[in-house]
């Protein structure tokens, strides 16, 4: 498919308010562009499937999300900011009622047939930051600054650091709002006239014109259409392409009156979604739990745009298009390097094992390039782009260079900080976009000045991402080898870990020399544990010897979470026992030790503490310590919330209490968290002497203080 016919897709979908066929897509799509391609039809299915841009009807059959959403109603319910200001603000109230290559400030608003005027509104970033979470709160920041000139000015000038104020374009509703009585809880049902452009129609809803009850419904639609998004998706490439699937999966009820406005189901409303941490971006996520990490780059090329160049670069991980190949060789040709060597440890460096006879088709396909390029280059008309390509070039370089080197590596998943390739494949995705925006014919002017410089800011921050990612897993790497150097001893056999045979540790077959079973437990060996806190960002590692049993872990955990008191608690495990459904949970006997549980097969236990939190075991190494090792924290982040706060929903609405909400608010969660409470603070020196008093007091520094 060419680039003209994939924009005659788009363009189709953006005017299709009908259900159409394959057929009627590529007829369509010929008349537009008439180029010969025999797999026209099969690519224009995969790339309606593969990228989410149309709902399937099943045979050959789709609706384009204009025709989906157009028809349905949906609510927006005014804030008492907004009221008190008699004002509108869109932000992320018409997602996905609306074509999402459209800014909240291009939206108008028709009430009883005549527009809304719009208006300014002006003050410090934070007060418009809640209106603009549901794009992803990472991206808030942008949509503020791209409001205007203004506002990107301001934020280019420090990245880091928001600006004091800034203004943003909003509905003028004062006579309206005068006009029709409007009062705190007083709804707006809404009506797109048309999702392309951007156009809604307005209808004032009293406050008690529906009850709980009637919106009982809808809520459950929602919460059932969104937890379908999540099986049938994952996470999905935005949280705008989440949403848009939880409507097509909660049915007709979702697009119907009576409704809470999203942002007040999502944030007030369920209790079996909530907003996760994905990477450096944010996503809705089942409540209480982490989306997982990958085990590989993953790039946004879609299958059927893919040219020869571009899938062999992609089967080595380098989820690349030729535009990026090209933006390399024109970067050699701004640093004046013309070794071909160079260029090419560039684009693929050395940690990637390319054969021989695919290296040889990038090698051609790059000496093409540069010839072709060298002929019309200019240093002079590269000078503001030039900078700019050469640094994202070399940050994108050692992305893909880190993600290779760590797949060679023989370390366990676990043992990487939490979402490591998400991390580096929403990086390496910047930077490839970037060096593509530079490189793409299809932009014949060059970027502005302030485009440039939001670009360089952005780089900065990529690239402080970046380093601090790779420090961890520096890190993370340090303490892996650390916890794995191992000393077989006569008599002393390390206990297999689940998936490797008893008795054969990383090295190779452990010897027995005293004629004793291989694998028998001798109270000699320890395991690394890592406990994650569900639904946040909060996780510890600890070394425990296998002879700890869960009453005994249990105490271990209040510690490294700061829970006081006693609490209900249990142990629960993914069944093994033979007729048991796959994925049914058991409750652990609280004497049972860790090493049998490991001998029994398990590789990962989930802790449950007064019913308000969950925690995440997972079972990493096993391993024979010196004679000196002692029960101890080796790595941690994040303060925990106190153990009696109304789990990970209740805690997130204290942490944005603290942040941004009114005195009174801010005051209520100083005293729920603490008065010294500080979210990022996590000190691994005091977890320790605690458990080292825990040991003390409960008699068990001589089994686990020390060994031997």
């Amino acid at each position: 498919m060419t680039v003209s016919q994939e924009d005659a897709l788009y363009e189709f979908l953006e005017t299709a308010t009908e259900p159409f066929s394959l057929n009627e897509v590529t007829a369509r799509i010929r008349s537009a562009n008439p180029k010969r391609n025999g797999r026209l039809s099969a690519e224009i299915a995969i790339l309606l499937d593969s990228r989410n841009i149309a709902f399937s009807l099943g045979e050959n059959r789709w609706i384009s999300r204009r025709g989906f959403f157009e028809p349905l109603l949906f609510v927006i319910t005014p804030t008492r900011l907004e009221l008190l200001n008699g004002i509108l603000i869109p932000g992320h109230r018409c997602v996905p009622f609306a074509n999402s290559a459209l800014l909240p400030q291009q939206y108008s608003f028709c009430w009883k047939g005549n527009p809304l005027p719009l208006t300014t509104t002006e003050g410090p970033p934070d007060d418009f930051y809640p209106y603009y979470t549901i794009l992803g709160e990472e991206y808030a920041p942008q949509y503020v600054a791209r409001d205007n000139p203004q506002n990107e000015a301001a934020f280019n000038s420090d990245p880091f650091e928001d600006p004091p104020g800034v203004s943003i374009q909003t509905l003028d509703m004062r006579n309206l709002y005068r006009e029709t009585s409007f009062v705190p809880g007083d709804r707006f049902s809404v009506r797109t006239l048309n999702w392309r452009t951007g156009v809604f129609e307005l209808t004032k809803i009293g406050k008690d014109a529906w009850t709980e009850a009637d919106i009982a419904p809808w809520v459950e639609a929602a919460e059932t259409g969104f937890e379908e998004s999540f099986k049938c998706l994952g996470p999905g490439a935005s949280t705008d392409e989440q949403i848009a699937y939880a409507y097509w999966y909660g049915g007709k009820r979702m697009g119907e009156l009576p409704a809470y406005a999203l942002e007040e189901f999502l944030y007030e409303k369920t209790s079996r979604i909530e907003t996760v941490a994905y990477g450096i971006e944010s996503r809705f996520w089942y409540a209480g739990k982490e989306i997982p990490d990958r085990d590989t780059l993953e790039g946004t090329l879609a299958v059927p745009d893919r040219t020869i160049i571009e899938d062999i670069l992609y089967r080595y991980d380098i989820p690349i298009s030729e535009y990026v190949v090209q933006a390399y060789v024109r970067d050699a040709l701004y640093r004046g390097d013309m070794d071909l060597d160079h260029l090419i440890r560039r684009i693929i460096p050395p940690s990637v094992n390319m054969e021989r006879r695919e290296m040889v088709i990038i090698i051609d396909y790059v000496i093409d390039v540069l010839e072709e390029f060298g002929r019309e280059y200019s240093l002079f008309q590269d000078q503001t782009k030039g900078p700019i390509r050469q640094r994202v070039g070399e940050l994108h370089t050692a992305v893909i260079d880190l993600a290779a080197g760590l797949q060679k590596r023989d370390i366990e998943r676990e043992w990487l900080p939490k979402h490591t390739f998400v991390i580096l494949s929403q990086i390496q995705n910047h930077a490839a976009g970037v060096m593509e925006d530079l490189e793409d014919p299809d932009i014949q002017d060059a970027p502005g000045e302030s485009e440039l410089e939001a670009i360089d800011n952005s780089l900065d921050i990529m690239i402080e991402t970046y380093e601090d990612i790779k420090e961890l897993i520096e890190e993370s790497l340090d303490s892996f080898r650390r916890n794995n150097l191992s000393v077989v001893k006569p008599g002393r056999v390390i206990r297999a870990f689940p998936g490797v045979a008893a008795g054969e540790a990383a090295n190779g077959p452990a010897v027995d020399h005293e004629g004793g079973a291989a694998g028998v437990h001798t109270g000699d060996s320890w395991l690394t544990l890592q406990l994650g806190l569900g639904g946040l960002d909060i996780w510890r590692r600890v070394i425990l010897p296998e002879s700890c049993c869960l009453d005994e872990l249990h105490e271990v955990i209040r510690i490294l979470f700061g829970w006081k008191g006693n609490g209900d608690y249990q142990f629960l495990a993914e069944s093994t026992s033979p007729g048991k459904a796959t994925g049914e949970q058991q409750v652990l006997p609280g004497d049972q030790e860790l090493g049998d549980l490991c001998t029994r097969g398990f590789s990962e236990l989930v802790y449950e503490y007064r019913k308000n939190w969950t925690v995440k075991i997972m079972f990493l190494s096993p391993w024979e310590a010196a004679g000196d090792e002692r029960i101890r924290c080796v790595a941690g982040a994040g303060a925990s919330p106190p153990g009696f706060t109304d789990g990970p929903l209740g805690f997130k609405k204290f942490l944005a209490a603290l942040e941004k909400g009114r005195e009174t608010e801010r005051r209520m969660a100083r005293e729920e968290l603490g008065r010294d409470y500080c979210p990022g603070d996590f000190d691994r020196e005091e977890c320790n002497r605690l458990l080292g008093e825990l040991l003390l007091g409960r008699g068990l520094e001589k089994r686990y203080g020390k060994k031997g």
